[in-house]
């Protein structure tokens, strides 16, 4: 199982890190990520990550698969700490790599993310 621990739902991946996620992890779970306030405390986002930490071996706990990661893209900080702690109880944590092209028109630009590959911290 892949918890997907990330302000981007498993629903709105592309086919490609889909299909990639499910031969490798089975199924995905989704585990929306905190909002983590820019004038939060480092002890505040450390108290987080232990709540997540918790929620995350909770679903562990439910699940007899061994291949077992925890997919974590978000705020650098509590990324830090959560990964801190998810690697102490040996627990894979990994993110998504992607291919960013930039599309320039007039006066905006528009960025696209292709992923490419999940990659292990």
């Amino acid at each position: 199982m892949l918890i997907n621990l990330s302000n981007h739902p498993s629903a709105k991946w592309s086919v490609k890190q889909s299909k990639t996620a499910i031969k490798k992890y089975r199924q995905i779970f989704d585990l929306p990520f905190p909002h983590i306030s820019p004038n939060a405390t480092s002890n505040q986002v450390k108290k987080s990550a232990e709540t997540y930490l918790k929620k995350c071996l909770q679903v562990q706990k439910n699940n007899f698969d061994k291949n077992f990661a925890v997919h974590v893209m978000g705020e650098l900080t509590f990324t830090f700490y959560i990964v801190t702690l998810l690697r102490s109880k040996n627990i894979k944590c990994i993110a998504s790599t992607t291919k960013r092209i930039v599309k320039e028109s007039n006066s905006s630009k528009t960025s696209i993310f292709s992923f490419v590959k999940f990659r292990e911290y």
